[in-house]
């Protein structure tokens, strides 16, 4: 089983993008399953600073992965091959495109998205967002288990 991890990265620096993640990795697989992270597998971001979203300052990695065409490949792949399509929206302070685009993908293969966002006040609300999450709960750990629960074997 796998778990595709989505939520913003623009604007947060490598630590701020991967802590979370990587707190959900190591929950998840306790119970065996997998987390697919947009950032596994990129270490050498790790001196970049801020990420921000712009196609010109991305294409500086210099990284197939990294790259434009590369990501989106990727990132299209994993939330379309993904059991689970986990979103972690909380404290987002702009919107995130990619996420978005993520939160379609998901839904185009009917996967089921499990969504952490405040009950309000978070700039992804949104009437079509509601619409096709499955599960929305108010913290990260909450998200975690109705996961867990939905790969149960």
């Amino acid at each position: 089983m796998q778990v595709y991890l989505g939520g913003p990265i623009s604007g947060l620096n490598y630590e701020g993008a991967t802590d979370w993640r990587e707190h959900a990795k190591a929950y998840l697989g306790e119970f065996g399953i997998k987390a697919l992270s947009p950032l596994r597998e990129q270490g050498h971001l790790k001196s970049v600073g801020i990420f921000t979203d712009s196609a010109k300052e991305t294409a500086r990695f210099k990284s197939p992965m990294s790259m434009p065409k590369g990501l989106t490949t990727r990132d299209r792949w994993d939330a379309m091959r993904c059991d689970v399509f986990l979103v972690n929206l909380l404290g987002a302070k702009k919107v995130s495109i990619g996420t978005v685009l993520e939160f379609g993908w998901a839904n185009a293969m009917s996967r089921p998205i499990v969504l952490a966002m405040e009950e309000e006040g978070n700039i992804h609300e949104h009437a079509m967002l509601n619409e096709i999450t499955g599960f929305r709960v108010p913290t990260l750990d909450e998200a975690l288990d109705v996961t867990r629960q939905l790969l149960a074997a």
